[in-house]
């Protein structure tokens, strides 16, 4: 007997040495929260050294792809990207590992991508609640919001959410020029492309395990230079760019 599911929902999560937290993040993704929509879990293993690769294998994950070292986070978030492709997602969905972000609001996040009202989309700190913040980390997503914001012209109001939304256009079009982040250079690349977004209220906690890769004379000295790298580059707008999918469906 032929499924009734007919559309696939990959949820995947770019992991460094989060084995204290990937479980609970896998253990609680709503698995059957739309009738036509199958979802999936992929984890991007970023060089782990502790014990992620086996935790998330043993909280359910359907996949895990390991760095032979530790790459950065654009990298992996460019992987999963890549790989919810490679596995014919309709929609894919990106949330950090390490237990700040409401798995249960991913049905949220991607409605907009469903009702074909986005193309990409944020859960939203800012516009939702969040606790436990340092005043130094709010001050940080503050400034790098605005600068996307002046840059594109539009305002945003959560920049460096850990929880995005794409549909399989933006997915098959989106690039990361950068291995550390991902954040403000691929919101820039895919505005410029044309892709509509939306953000989501979320409801955020800061985590009580682990440790945050994020050094702040790093990230400024590794993230400026690609946003003025992304804002130099040509853009291809999306109206001159036809996806597969898009073919499959219109000869079908």
């Amino acid at each position: 007997m032929k499924s009734s599911v007919n559309k696939k929902l990959i949820v995947f999560i770019p992991a460094h040495n989060e084995a204290g937290n990937i479980e609970s993040v896998i253990a609680r993704i709503p698995r059957s929260f739309h009738p036509d929509y199958d979802v999936q879990v992929i984890v991007i293993d970023d060089g782990s050294t502790d014990r992620t690769v086996q935790a998330a294998k043993e909280a359910g994950a359907d996949y895990v792809y390991s760095f032979g070292k530790n790459r950065g986070l654009g990298a992996a978030v460019r992987e999963g990207l890549a790989r919810c492709c490679m596995h014919d997602a309709d929609i894919g969905l990106m949330i950090d590992a390490d237990n700040e972000y409401p798995p249960e609001q991913i049905p949220d996040v991607v409605a907009p991508i469903m009702n074909r009202s986005a193309d990409y989309t944020f859960g939203s700190r800012f516009k939702g609640s969040i606790a436990g913040m340092r005043v130094h980390r709010r001050l940080g997503n503050y400034l790098f919001t605005l600068l996307q914001s002046v840059l594109l012209r539009k305002w945003i109001y959560d920049g460096q959410s850990g929880m995005r939304g794409f549909s399989r256009e933006a997915m098959e079009c989106a690039e990361i020029i950068h291995d550390y982040n991902y954040a403000q250079v691929l919101t820039l690349n895919l505005l410029r492309q044309g892709f509509r977004l939306e953000e989501v209220p979320i409801s955020y906690k800061v985590r009580t395990q682990g440790q945050s890769f994020i050094k702040f004379r790093q990230y400024v000295t590794s993230v400026i230079p690609a946003i003025y790298k992304e804002m130099k580059r040509p853009v291809v707008r999306r109206s001159s760019f036809v996806s597969s999918r898009q073919v499959r469906e219109t000869s079908g």
